[in-house]
């Protein structure tokens, strides 16, 4: 499940990319299949040895192009282990709200971006997130969870104070707000319920067939319940910084 689209985000064959917070490696996987030369960073060392497996398998299975290249970093979002413009693209997909001090990594995000170079940021949205805490503690109060919502202006007003010049956003997943909801109504650890089971079968046949209805329907959805905000940006080739 793609968060950022691509064709507004586009990355050619032989772009370094960064996907900062990799996590499972979504993101990472499809840079991959574009032919970017992908570094997937993530603190999680079990996730990054999943991820390290999969780009093995996809080389061996000959899924992407010839000369592309992906390794998984285990390293720190405070403190990114690169040069100044290291990277031509760079996705830091649901990320910025699980850390304390989101300004600071906002700030190796840009420092780590070549100029002329493009950021896609997603991070949940404001409404269907207000939902999920008022609904259940237990979705956000837990190690490594959410910890704070973000409007999109006040987001995208600390990105461009950066430096950075905003080129345009959408929301996505609009068919995933009503699940948060319904799992943080029953308890987000119950997966036993029966409504949950329906629900998470439902996304899963959407993901794998993505029917024309339920595209067209999500497409329709996502202005209004959207659960992701994500917003894209370029770092100037001048680079200045908003007073």
């Amino acid at each position: 499940m793609l968060t950022v689209d691509f064709d507004r985000f586009p990355v050619d064959p032989g772009d370094r990319v960064l996907d900062m917070g990799c996590g499972a490696g979504r993101h990472a996987f499809e840079l991959y299949r574009r032919g970017a030369n992908v570094v997937a960073l993530d603190m999680d060392a079990n996730e990054l040895g999943d991820v390290a497996s999969m780009f093995a398998a996809m080389a061996e299975q000959e899924e992407v192009p010839a000369g592309a290249t992906a390794v998984a970093v285990r390293g720190d979002a405070y403190a990114l282990p690169f040069d100044d413009g290291s990277f031509d693209r760079i996705v830091a997909a649901e990320i910025l709200e699980h850390l304390p001090d989101d300004t600071m990594a906002m700030a190796e995000l840009v420092r780590v971006l070549r100029p002329g170079g493009l950021l896609a940021v997603s991070v949940p949205r404001w409404l269907p997130e207000k939902i999920c805490w008022a609904l259940s503690d237990d979705y956000h109060e837990v190690e490594g969870g959410h910890v704070r919502v973000y409007r999109g202006d006040v987001l995208n007003r600390r990105l461009t104070g950066t430096g950075l010049e905003l080129l345009g956003g959408h929301h996505a997943h609009a068919l995933h707000a009503p699940y948060w909801w319904l799992k943080c109504a029953v308890g987000v650890r119950n997966d036993d319920n029966p409504l949950v089971k329906a629900y998470h079968r439902l996304l899963v046949w959407d993901m794998m067939s993505a029917p024309a209805l339920t595209r067209v329907t999500e497409r329709a959805l996502n202005p209004v319940v959207g659960k992701s905000l994500v917003s894209y940006l370029r770092k100037p080739e001048v680079s200045h910084v908003a007073a």
